[in-house]
């Protein structure tokens, strides 16, 4: 619907993964996980409603993967908003944290679950987790300011590793929330 939609692709492509495009209810029929990239959360959460994935996914039977915008779009709070959101993880986040366009950034994150050498992330107008619930695991940190998290089939990242050309999170979420190996 929005985002860097053809990154994610190409790089799940890559990792031996069948990827196919989500524009409505009936394209999630078959899949094994889904990717929510980033984007404008509020115009993505909207779209989601219209079309009526917001409440397949509610049900939390498919594994997601949310970047960035997606993050915003799984939590279960929004600081300051009530745009529409799927709440698929105990999460509270705060939108454009790090601040706007001219202040995004790239960082090296320690994130031991996912690899032991550091990612490569980029954030632009990223937000971060201010608080995760009991059955949220943290898998990274900026800062100390949560930007990647896990709960059961759900994985939030506030940056985009599309932009890279490091595949160790799309292989995480591949091997380790959906069960299939890269």
């Amino acid at each position: 619907m929005q985002g860097a939609v053809r990154e994610h692709e190409r790089v799940l492509t890559a990792l031996g993964a069948k990827a196919s495009l989500v524009r409505r209810r009936a394209d999630l029929e078959g899949l094994d996980g889904l990717v929510l990239p980033g984007g404008e959360s509020t115009t993505i959460g909207m779209l989601l409603e219209e079309y009526g994935i917001s409440e397949i996914l509610r049900q939390g039977d498919l594994p997601v993967f949310g970047t960035c915008a997606g993050m915003i779009l799984m939590a279960k709070e929004i600081e300051g908003s009530d745009q529409p959101r799927l709440g698929l993880m105990e999460i509270a986040v705060r939108r454009n944290a790090f601040g706007r366009q001219r202040e995004s950034f790239e960082e090296e994150i320690v994130a031991p679950a996912v690899s032991p050498r550091p990612l490569h992330a980029v954030f632009i107008r990223a937000p971060y987790v201010v608080s995760a619930g009991r059955e949220v695991e943290v898998l990274g940190k900026v800062d100390d300011k949560i930007v990647l998290c896990r709960q059961g089939r759900m994985l939030a990242g506030a940056f985009h590793p599309e932009l890279t050309d490091d595949d160790r999170v799309h292989r995480y979420f591949l091997e380790q929330v959906v069960g299939k190996g890269a």
